[in-house]
């Protein structure tokens, strides 16, 4: 099976990198999924989104991704985040916390607009269901 080479790298350390066979991202354009061989592009992420990874060796894993870019090649696809968490990083009672307080409203509906997506994006990374 066809492969590729796949790294989500952070402002501060690369959080993963490793062969796979299939990644999906949130772009500021929507959802893109890529497989090796993909045309090369290069996206802007999405604020607050997950990225799903299909390792050749082991089962699938999300992270939750925070503004950035995707680059693609034919051979490899790096993520190249602002802020990224790999799903089994989460607390997820923390970012349940951090919705519930976003969602209470402030003075500043933007700050607490992008802080509810990003916590929703951390729950779903997580598996986990925002709106329960």
């Amino acid at each position: 099976m066809a492969e590729m080479e796949v790294a989500i790298v952070g402002v501060e350390k690369r959080l993963w990198s490793g062969q796979a066979n299939f990644v999906s991202a949130r772009t500021v354009e929507g959802d893109i999924g890529l497989l090796p061989g993909h045309q090369p592009m290069i996206a802007a992420l999405d604020e607050a989104g997950v990225v799903r990874i299909d390792p050749t060796d082991g089962e699938p894993f999300h992270a939750a991704v925070f503004g950035g870019f995707l680059s693609v090649t034919a051979e490899s696809v790096t993520v190249l985040a602002e802020l990224a968490e790999l799903a089994n990083e989460i607390d997820v009672a923390a970012a349940r916390d951090e919705l519930q307080r976003a969602e209470g409203g402030g003075d500043d509906h933007d700050d607490t607009a992008a802080a509810a997506a990003r916590a929703r994006a951390r729950l779903r990374a997580a598996g986990e269901n925002p709106d329960r």
